[in-house]
């Protein structure tokens, strides 16, 4: 597969089809992949062939990359609409995130006053009170549950370690519905076993979480590039719409993308 991994700490601006104008931000190596899950759709391939750069870059390092480029920006006039953490695997398992999360912000407010601050994670450290408080504090904490069957989590996200479906979904309801909840729906085969995000097995539990969060906005989304698992497929649009219908009609804002 064709595995995009992105080699420096801050990146682009790129056009992101859900976030706009996108600043991003690397936490993780440059030339590797660390994350606490190892998803079949996964733009940055699989964990196992991302091992051979395992370098975190330091607290100071990030904070020097984000001011230099911050201000490269703003001189050039270039616009930013969102500062957006993601990179190559897991932003919220650096050491650091807390402090990182709270130099952005201030790099924020001096040069791209209007730009949000997005965090896209899969949730795995909101146990962490101080990695849940650094999320509260950024404009859009964008946190992943893709089933409401937690054996369909273990099959599409592979959690590396312990993984609790429940104990997620109790530390989600921390952030008491201010946060952007992100959800992946695709179908296929997966070692061996036939697995459909839009079932009502999946979708049923998956709503009921939902509407248990509340979260301020729900995003739903299918596959877009390569993946590093074969045999998974998209599904459409009206698809999506059909899931999220339920939820519009509980006052639950929805955001599809195709």
């Amino acid at each position: 597969m064709s595995t995009i991994l992105f080699h420096q700490i801050v990146f682009g601006p790129i056009k992101s089809r859900r976030l706009g104008n996108s600043l991003g931000i690397n936490l993780l190596p440059a030339n590797g992949k660390i994350c606490s899950f190892d998803c079949v759709y996964c733009e940055c391939g699989w964990n196992k062939d991302g091992r051979a750069d395992r370098a975190i870059p330091s607290k100071e390092a990030v904070f020097e990359q984000i001011s230099t480029r911050f201000a490269e920006l703003y001189a050039e006039g270039t616009p930013v609409d969102t500062i957006t953490f993601s990179g190559n695997g897991e932003p919220t398992l650096h050491p650091d995130f807390p402090a990182i999360i709270d130099y952005t912000l201030e790099m924020r407010d001096r040069y791209f006053p209007a730009a949000a601050v997005s965090v896209l994670s899969n949730a795995t450290m909101t146990g962490k009170k101080e990695v849940r408080e650094a999320l509260m504090k950024v404009t859009n904490p964008i946190l992943k549950i893709d089933s409401g069957l937690e054996e369909y989590i273990h099959v599409i996200d592979n959690p590396v370690g312990h993984y609790s479906l429940e104990e997620t979904v109790g530390h989600l309801k921390l952030f008491n519905g201010n946060f952007i909840l992100q959800t992946m729906f695709l179908k296929g085969t997966v070692g061996g076993r036939r697995i459909d995000l839009t079932s009502p097995e999946s979708v049923g539990p998956w709503r009921d979480i939902v509407l248990s969060l509340r979260p301020r906005e729900v995003m739903m989304y299918t596959l877009d590039r390569e993946t590093p698992a074969k045999d998974l497929e998209k599904v459409t649009v009206g698809e999506m719409e059909t899931i999220a219908a339920p939820l519009r009609a509980a006052g639950i804002m929805v955001q599809i993308r195709g």
